[in-house]
């Protein structure tokens, strides 16, 4: 199975930026060597207003975000995550990424498939869509007493990013 599909109808300029940023993005989730290459490798990739949108979290938004709420919170929970890309696929700026994520949760073997739609904006993703079905994570959480505290931690500190963001004017 092939890496790389293209849209018929992604234009030569657009189809080398995405060429270049799933590049960048399959080398990021191969084989992280911990939250900290994870965010620096994925910084420079992303516009520093980007908007990061998944289920069960808050959106996050900015590199910071980025860092605090998705990259430290993640790694938390899955220290050995890391991620193997199926296929994907371009229509102009825009990104459909399929991606099998791996890791360990609590010590358990953890496997689940996530569907990315990114939009980029002069090479940099400015928004990244998430689209997975997260029961198969919840079941494992809750078979796994020990990451209840981390899961809660993460889960709250998203209920507080959405309430701070809601209330800016």
């Amino acid at each position: 199975m092939s890496l790389s599909t293209a849209a018929a109808t992604t234009s030569p300029p657009a189809q080398s930026a995405a060429d270049a940023w799933v590049t960048g993005f399959i080398e990021g989730w191969r084989a992280p060597a911990g939250p900290e290459a994870f965010a620096a490798h994925f910084r420079e990739m992303l516009a520093p207003d980007v908007r990061l949108i998944q289920p069960q979290l808050a959106t996050v938004t900015g590199r910071r975000g980025f860092e605090e709420q998705f990259v430290r919170p993640l790694f938390a929970l899955i220290p050995d995550v890391r991620g193997e890309v199926e296929r994907w696929a371009a229509r102009g700026e825009t990104l459909y990424i399929e991606l099998t994520l791996r890791g360990s949760l609590g010590g358990r073997p953890l496997t689940w498939r996530v569907c990315d739609r990114v939009t980029l904006r002069d090479g940099l993703a400015i928004e990244r869509e998430s689209y997975f079905n997260p029961g198969p994570l919840i079941a494992a959480v809750m078979r796994t007493p020990r990451v209840w505290a981390p899961f809660l931690r993460l889960r709250l500190s998203g209920l507080v990013n959405h309430l701070r963001t809601r209330r800016k004017p």
